[in-house]
């Protein structure tokens, strides 16, 4: 199984959609709040070098937000990601 990295804050609608679509796949994945940890924000923008939540990574790939993942999602190409060994 994919190992699976999101950055989320609460109450962030496109932070629930990503979640939910994974949850549907079955997938599980490491959720990193940074609401109210700089430090993890700081790694989240170093990584994704972008300030929006959802950032999503698969095996340390970055994948982008909600967005994309739901592209991927439709393209057909999001099993293959999450099937992959991480």
């Amino acid at each position: 199984m994919a190992k699976i990295e999101i950055y989320t804050t609460p109450f962030c609608g496109y932070c629930a959609r990503a979640k939910s679509l994974l949850d549907r796949k079955g997938a599980a994945y490491d959720e990193m709040d940074v609401m109210m940890d700089d430090k993890k924000r700081t790694e989240m923008r170093a990584r994704a070098h972008r300030t929006t939540v959802p950032q999503i990574f698969i095996n340390g790939q970055h994948i982008g937000g909600s967005d994309e993942l739901a592209a991927l999602e439709q393209a057909g190409k999001l099993d293959a990601l999450l099937a992959q060994p991480g």
